[in-house]
């Protein structure tokens, strides 16, 4: 397809790849946001098979909301070729992150795995199985985020899509069940992600050959060699886990991501820098920072210097503390027998002669009024 192009509202500018499908960045002109859209081609719209899986995959991803899923916003058909419009996602596939060894430290390889470990929890929910599960079909973003995408082949509890004796998969991470055209269940992603896992820590596949049968041969007798996942320095319990993930019945596999995801955050937990190097194996341990460090200390009190003591000596006198000036003489209160017997009546402060000459005097003018008085209304009377 010449570029640029123009698909419904959406203007193709870069084509990204594909196979049956081809992929195009491209533009919304209503929404004026960065898309991909992934178109199928001429001869997969020839193959009415093909074409319904193609339209089964939009309809089975559009219905999924979850943070490790590709989203897909739309999808339809343009001049009789079906089409999905899904987010656009920066970074690079699962398969290049491994490739150009930008899958980190064993922490981050732990973290993509829960990632990985999380979606597929969740389209099993959904009664979805993927059967497809590999690094190309795993997104891996700047800030190794993981998503999950083409859900091309996945198959629903309701939907049976597959030829007769047409095996689906990529065969190097296919399931012995798989191999053999069983019925699948949910432990056919539960094995692929065994496959995954093994080859996230060491870079290389564990089942190789240079013909399909010989690579069928390994997956349904040959067991896993574990030695080079032990030699790239993978934990035990990563070890452990590809070993039970991956075993050929699909009764001795763990049953479920579930409990993949419960084991992953242990494995976590146990090498977190606070984890005691008994635990994780991987040397002495950070001490956890404290919240006192970015506090601004408080500083201790002043010191005050003591006086030197000098012990007293015979030549040098000690000083005695001044003396308590002495109370004021309190006056003798008067001899209550010496007034006269009215005076007792009176509180004990007004028992003084002083008191005594005022009521006197006051009683002398008063008698001396009355008697004026008296001695006027006498002359009254004889006038």
């Amino acid at each position: 397809m010449d570029l640029p192009a123009r698909i419904g509202k959406y203007e193709l500018q870069e084509f990204l790849g594909g196979g049956m499908s081809h992929v195009y960045r491209a533009q919304d002109t209503v929404l004026g946001r960065t898309v991909a859209v992934k178109i199928l081609t001429e001869s997969g719209c020839a193959d009415s098979e093909t074409k319904a899986r193609f339209l089964q995959e939009a309809r089975t991803a559009g219905s999924f909301t979850h943070d490790n899923i590709i989203s897909v916003f739309d999808f339809g058909e343009d001049q009789g070729r079906p089409f999905i419009i899904m987010e656009f996602l920066r970074g690079e596939s699962l398969r290049d992150a491994i490739k150009n060894g930008h899958t980190g430290d064993l922490r981050s390889k732990l973290a993509i795995a829960l990632q990985i470990s999380r979606s597929l929890d969740y389209i099993h929910s959904k009664r979805i199985i993927h059967r497809d599960i590999k690094p190309d079909n795993i997104h891996v973003d700047l800030q190794q985020r993981v998503k999950l995408m083409d859900f091309g082949i996945a198959k629903s509890h309701n939907v049976a899509l597959t030829r007769v004796g047409f095996t689906l998969g990529t065969p190097y991470y296919m399931a012995p069940e798989q191999v053999l055209g069983q019925q699948v269940t949910p432990l056919v992603d539960v094995y692929a992600f065994g496959i995954l896992l093994y080859e996230l820590f060491t870079g290389t596949k564990p089942i190789g050959g240079d013909s399909i049968d010989k690579v069928f041969m390994q997956i349904l007798q040959e067991p896993l060699n574990l030695d080079p996942l032990r030699q790239s320095g993978a934990p035990p319990s990563v070890v452990d886990m590809v070993e039970r993930c991956t075993a050929k019945m699909p009764q001795q596999r763990i049953q479920g991501f579930g409990a993949i995801i419960v084991e992953i955050e242990r494995m976590l937990e146990e090498t977190a820098p606070s984890a005691t190097p008994e635990r994780t194996g991987l040397g002495p341990a950070a001490a956890p920072i404290s919240s006192a460090r970015w506090e601004t200390p408080t500083p201790p009190p002043p010191v005050v210097p003591r006086a030197p003591v000098t012990k007293p000596s015979t030549a040098t006198p000690v000083p005695q503390p001044p003396a308590m000036p002495s109370p004021p003489p309190m006056r003798a209160a008067p001899d209550s027998d010496s007034l006269p017997g009215f005076m007792q009546l009176l509180p004990a402060q007004y028992r003084t002669q002083e008191w005594f000459i005022g009521i006197v005097a006051v009683g002398v003018i008063f008698g001396m009024v009355i008697l004026v008085l008296l001695l006027r209304l006498l002359l009254r009377i004889v006038s």
